[in-house]
């Protein structure tokens, strides 16, 4: 069992910054990925970020250079980061946060195991 919980949506206005939170706890797993995605009502749900126990990184070509994932620890409890900034419009979604401990050759993916149940986010032009 793996819960997550983020926290941080809101509105914003394009070219402004916001920061979205997710509280993990992993128990027992040591968590291989971690990511964030988010979903547009009537699109497939899309990766954003992500982060592999190694501290790699990866991130949609769409937010590359506006948006930041981090990681406060590697710990069982810890919290997962997404720093946006020069938020766009098309930014406009649900966030989720997603983990897995088992191992994925690219994080980036919706086949992640576990989810939490999203933060929205809004910005306006």
């Amino acid at each position: 069992q793996v819960d997550l919980m983020e926290s941080g949506g809101g509105s914003a206005q394009t070219g402004g910054s916001l920061r979205l939170s997710c509280d993990v706890n992993a128990y027992e797993y040591t968590l291989y990925c971690l990511g964030w995605f988010r979903q547009v009502p009537g699109k497939e749900r899309e990766g954003v970020a992500a982060l592999d126990s190694s501290g790699n990184t990866r991130y949609a070509d769409s937010v590359k250079g506006r948006f930041t994932i981090s990681r406060d620890n590697a710990n069982a409890k810890s919290t997962l980061y997404l720093q946006m900034n020069s938020l766009k419009p098309e930014d406009t979604a649900e966030y989720y946060c997603a983990a897995d401990p088992i191992f994925w050759p690219d994080c980036l993916t919706t086949r992640l195991h576990y989810w939490g149940r999203g933060t929205e986010v809004t910005v306006s032009s």
